[in-house]
């Protein structure tokens, strides 16, 4: 298997055949794996539906192929975080952002999907469009041009 980075994720590659021979021991349950597929995470190997987060249940081997491995507990990325990682706090409506939600950012603040939008229209923003940070204000491009013409900004592009 690959590691991504040591004890915290790594990847789940599925092996497409079991090696002809001898069968492989799980992991999980302690029986031959007699199946033509298994996993391997952990230099272990596991059918398919013992490779599961030890919080939720889901199959490792479906969920994005990436496992968390802390404090002797197997986790799916969500529980992982939810458990371990860190939260902050939005810049635009200061509310809590949780560790496992998607965020979007620009330099050093971080922002809710649904909060990420120009501060003086709320015209929400598409993948490719110009934003600009000013004052630690999320402005649109008409917004930002506006206040460049009337000698309110200084060029902040990112």
């Amino acid at each position: 298997d690959l590691v991504l980075d040591p004890l915290l994720n790594t990847r789940v590659p599925m092996l497409s055949v079991q090696p002809k021979g001898k069968q492989k021991g799980c992991a999980g349950c302690n029986r031959k794996i007699k199946d033509r597929y298994l996993l391997k995470a952990l230099d272990k190997y596991w059918h398919e539906d013992c490779l599961k987060c030890a919080c939720c249940d889901c199959r490792l081997g479906e969920v994005g192929s990436t496992l968390y491995t802390k404090a002797n507990l197997i986790l799916c990325r969500r529980d992982y975080l939810r458990l371990f990682g860190t939260t902050g706090n939005c810049a635009a409506c200061s509310k809590l952002i949780p560790a496992f939600e998607m965020v979007m950012r620009a330099r050093d603040n971080v922002y809710h999907l649904d909060c990420f939008a120009c501060q003086l229209c709320n015209q929400r923003f598409c993948v490719g469009d110009k934003f600009f940070l000013k004052n630690n204000m999320i402005l649109c491009q008409m917004d930002y041009e506006e206040g460049q013409l009337n000698g309110t900004f200084e060029s902040q592009v990112q």
